[in-house]
């Protein structure tokens, strides 16, 4: 149980918290959402004891442990599991089944738990520090992105797992499925203050919407009637038979107050910019295959053989390391197959989002140079209209790649795509680092992009809004499958799970991504109207 009171917190101008008060009670699981920078991450580390509050009390019961994922790499023992049994209490350190359960989970092999664990890849390394997380047994569990670096078969084991949680949870994900399928409750971080309630986050921002357009609507007839009142005082107010009403009319103006109108916050608003292709198939792939020395017997695919048309929906899933970027970089004439051809139409032309394009991102310059470098032919205002779709407006425009966040820096690389038109959209992970309702923004515009979409994700919710066709990287190979993910996992599903998943679930996903989006433009459409 955690208990927060009137908790404040600022950093410099910057307030976060304002007055916070929120309680977690014995068993429940909660989704903490807000904006990037709204203080989530602060929120952890405060309750960690990591961060001072300004004001206020945060009070847990004498004894209540709390863990949390680490974000920051340190290792110590010389083998994977060694290092994860370090976790376990002392007179729990025999059992290594445990440890052994959740390393297998989150991917890794029998073979790897003997091996140094600084010789693992980043991600990696962060599944090693989850581990850690879940094996200390902690009574309250603090998950910051732990969805990060996970492939979807990670994910859901992940997800099941947390289901059977048996202590207090708090979690922070980009991932919305991922989220509202482990947690009982939303605590939602909204314009410095924290409002929780029973639920998914659909039924949060459907609580705030209606909060904001109740505040709204009083605050105009608020408004309506001093206006009122004013206008009776300085008509009677130099008559002295009327100037005790007059009088009276001003006091009364005093004791109403007066509302605020709220801020209007800044949304990821964008379009693609589509160019029309004449033929009906935008790239034909033939038996393409791909290693990194050149050696066939080192192949990461083989033989690959489909065609994108024009309009395709096309989603490559597998496992961490199967290959799946590698296939995208060759699509993106970044890489070059070994054997095999790739051929274009004449009129292809490619958007390309990959997880190394942002590190090419110039350091020294502007977000505004960025786009203007993307497009020389652009026009200074055009280039200003697009920093502005991705929530770099004015004097925002002028801060340097260098001091970005990952998120702001997600943003411009979207920025420079739609910069120049486009028939073919190449996505490598495009939400990581977004918010959840810059996510949904960018799965509405996806959806409505006139071109061919090519996308590697572990995001089940995009998979099974977005995805017509599947390239799945499992059991040893390649191969293109002609049907959604939701066919996908009733005909064919993941090693070590059963085939079916049942419709229903699904389709209530898809329900509900549909009303997010529905609300967040309802959302937009009342701050503009506001």
């Amino acid at each position: 149980m955690i208990i927060a009171s009137n908790i404040e917190k600022s950093y410099g101008p910057q307030t976060l918290f304002e007055e916070v008060s929120f309680l977690i009670n014995k068993g429940e699981r909660i989704g903490l959402v807000g904006k990037n920078g709204t203080g989530k991450s602060t929120l952890f580390r405060m309750i960690l004891g990591l961060e001072s509050l300004d004001s206020g009390i945060l009070s847990t019961p004498k004894g209540y442990r709390i863990g949390a994922l680490e974000q920051h790499i340190h290792f110590t023992q010389p083998t994977v599991l060694k290092e994860c049994i370090e976790a376990l209490p002392p007179e729990k350190q025999w059992d290594h089944y445990k440890a052994e359960i959740i390393l297998s989970g989150l991917g890794f092999s029998e073979q790897d738990f003997e091996k140094d664990p600084a010789t693992f890849s980043g991600g990696f390394q962060v599944r090693i520090n989850l581990c850690k997380a879940l094996l200390a047994d902690p009574n309250m569990l603090l998950l910051d992105e732990p969805t990060n670096y996970l492939d979807i078969l990670s994910l859901r084991w992940l997800k099941e797992y947390l289901n059977k949680w048996p202590g207090e949870m708090m979690l922070i994900t980009h991932d919305r499925d991922f989220m509202d399928n482990v947690t009982t409750h939303t605590l939602g971080l909204h314009r410095k203050q924290a409002r929780k309630v029973k639920g998914g986050t659909i039924k949060f921002y459907e609580m705030m919407i209606q909060e904001e357009e109740t505040y709204e609507q009083t605050r105009k007839n608020l408004e309506n009637k001093r206006k009122e009142m004013q206008s009776l005082i300085d008509r009677f107010r130099a008559k002295a038979s009327k100037a005790t009403m007059a009088q009276s009319r001003l006091k009364m103006m005093e004791k109403m107050g007066t509302m605020e109108k709220l801020d209007t916050e800044k949304n990821l608003g964008f379009r693609f910019n589509h160019l029309s292709c004449p033929g009906k198939t935008i790239m034909n792939i033939e038996q393409i295959s791909f290693s990194y020395d050149g050696n066939p017997e080192n192949n990461i695919f083989s033989d690959i053989s489909f065609s994108i048309g024009k309009k395709d929906r096309i989603g490559i899933i597998g496992a961490n390391g199967k290959g799946k970027s590698t296939l995208l970089n060759c699509l993106a004439g970044e890489l070059m197959p070994n054997s095999g051809s790739i051929i274009p139409h004449p009129s292809a032309c490619r958007g390309h989002f990959g997880q190394t394009n942002i590190d090419r991102l110039e350091p020294n310059n502007q977000v505004l140079h960025e786009i203007l470098r993307s497009n020389p032919s652009l026009s200074l205002q055009a280039a200003h209209s697009i920093c502005g779709a991705m929530m770099f407006e004015g004097d925002l425009s002028k801060k340097k790649v260098s001091v970005l966040s990952g998120g702001e820096r997600s943003r411009v690389l979207l920025g420079k795509i739609i910069s120049h038109p486009t028939n073919l959209l190449l996505l490598d992970e495009p939400t990581h680092h977004l918010d959840v309702e810059s996510i949904e923004t960018l799965i509405e515009e996806l959806n409505s992009y006139a071109g061919a979409l090519v996308i590697v994700t572990h995001s089940e919710l995009i998979l099974k809004t977005l995805a017509k066709n599947l390239i799945i990287f499992h059991r040893g190979r390649a191969e293109y499958f002609h049907g959604g993910y939701e066919d996908f996992l009733e005909k064919v599903g993941w090693e070590g799970e059963p085939v079916a998943e049942k419709k229903v679930k699904s389709k209530i996903n898809k329900k509900e991504a549909r009303k997010l989006r529905a609300l967040e433009r309802q959302k937009a459409q009342a701050s503009q109207d506001a």
